[in-house]
């Protein structure tokens, strides 16, 4: 059998449709992950005795059994980054051939609209950079999928997209948060990269979910009829778990990215623990132990302008998740906002920094920055010293020597406008009108432009109170 794949495929390079059927994320131009055991499905005739899979990068033959629905599964082991390669599938009678397959780095790239948005940005919102990005942006081993769109009341066993490799056509429709942390992983790593968006934006986090773990927030309504989904769809929970995650699910791969939290906003406390349900459930499907979950932080925006209020409380819910997930980092984005709109153009500050919490924690790669928190505070006499973790050098203003983004409060807990200086790696802050102060916030507003930093990096809004 595997002498005769072969010499067909040497003569002719052609694909013959065969009885066996696989899911669309196995098809030619993907990427399967690097040194492991990649799981591979699909479904052939029920009856048959097993369907044959050859791997051309170590010439072996596998026999994968048919259960009684005409499903078969199997564990292949991958070599080193390289390529590319081809995968033979026959049920005994005629056979499929996967061509142009990578080995490298795979991940998963969800969330809602911020991930979802292409590098051609929507309309009348542009993505930063996009021009020159296409002019230099085909990788022939950069390979992106994208998940079409689709809600789902029941479990759905595929989805539907195609692989592509990068080039300026392909990337002009696929996620810019995606497709610049893809680039800085090739770049930096110097294998081949493929990504794998699932996204719709608008959606929830409960959406994501699947209704076993969102029995522990009895606040989330899981009683969705037909009309709801009508109505609501991306926003339903369960809807996209089922028609755009649980397909993908055995997908062999490294790790996800994961940009999310607006449509939350309203629904902010109990963001934290529901993130961290959620990562613990695609974790405990994926059976691949506790791989690697990177997430942006949302960026500052006028709710206001959609008679929302109140996203620092949904910042704040993610930075309390970092600390309650394990293997989890947070990008984020408090310099990288738009005022008057709730997609920001900076999407390669976005996967930029995604990229830099993957590669020194994922990959190893010494030298990069990394994002200060803060960590506490002590009050002596009017003044507010305020101290920060993974600070080693010294958070700065970006904008000069003072920030207007400080306010202090005493006792009564009226929070007034502060100066703000900095010494050695603390910040300063006092005001006139606050003679024992007893709480500090940064930046704890919807809108603005955040400008306390550290290597490079911005510091997340915080407050030092939990009124």
């Amino acid at each position: 059998m595997r002498k005769l794949i072969c010499a067909i495929v040497a003569l002719i390079g052609i694909t013959v449709h065969a009885k066996v059927t696989l899911p669309q994320f196995f098809d030619h131009n993907m990427v399967l992950q690097q040194q492991t055991e990649c799981n591979l499905w699909g479904w052939t005739d029920a009856g048959k005795d097993g369907v044959v899979v050859v791997t051309s990068w170590n010439d072996e033959e596998h026999l994968a059994k048919v259960d009684k629905n005409g499903r078969f599964e199997l564990k292949v082991k991958t070599p080193e980054a390289g390529g590319p390669y081809y995968i033979a599938f026959s049920d005994g009678e005629e056979f499929l051939m996967l061509n142009n397959i990578l080995i490298g780095e795979v991940w998963i790239c969800s969330g809602q609209s911020n991930m979802e948005m292409q590098m051609k940005g929507f309309k009348q919102q542009p993505v930063e950079g996009t021009t020159e990005e296409l002019l230099r942006c085909h990788d022939a081993s950069l390979r992106l999928f994208t998940v079409k769109r689709h809600a789902s009341l029941t479990p759905e066993r595929d989805v539907t997209g195609q692989w592509n490799e990068a080039n300026s056509a392909s990337v002009r429709d696929f996620s810019a948060t995606a497709y610049y942390f893809g680039r800085a992983l090739r770049q930096t790593l110097g294998v081949p990269v493929g990504l794998i968006v699932t996204s719709w934006g608008g959606s929830a986090c409960e959406a994501w979910m699947a209704p076993e773990w969102l029995k522990a927030f009895p606040k989330v309504n899981q009683h969705v009829t037909e009309d709801d989904m009508k109505k609501l769809q991306q926003r339903c929970p369960t809807a996209l778990y089922y028609g755009q995650l649980r397909p993908l699910v055995g997908y062999t791969m490294r790790g996800a990215i994961w940009y999310q939290g607006e449509d939350n906003v309203p629904r902010f406390d109990y963001y934290a623990p529901l993130l961290k349900t959620m990562v613990e459930g695609w974790r405990a499907d994926w059976k691949q132990g506790e791989f690697p979950f990177y997430y942006c932080q949302i960026a500052p925006y006028d709710y206001s302008l959609i008679d929302w209020k109140g996203s620092q409380y949904l910042r704040e819910q993610q930075l309390k998740a970092e600390a309650t997930i394990p293997n989890a980092r947070m990008a984020v984005l408090m310099d990288a906002g738009l005022e008057y709109g709730i997609h920001p153009r900076k999407k390669r500050q976005a996967g930029e920094r995604l990229a830099i919490l993957a590669l020194s924690n994922t990959y190893g790669v010494k030298g990069l920055p990394d994002f200060a928190t803060y960590s506490s505070v002590e009050f002596h006499g009017d003044t507010a010293v305020v101290a920060f973790d993974r600070s080693k050098e010294w958070v700065y203003f970006e904008h000069g020597p003072k920030s207007s983004n400080f306010e202090i409060a005493g006792e009564d807990r009226v929070f007034h406008p502060a100066e703000a200086w900095i010494s050695r790696n603390r910040v300063y802050v006092r005001s006139e009108q606050v003679k024992k102060p007893v709480a500090v916030r940064y930046a704890f507003r919807d809108w603005v432009e955040g400008d306390l930093m550290h290597d490079g990096l911005p510091v997340s809004s915080f407050r030092t109170d939990s009124w």
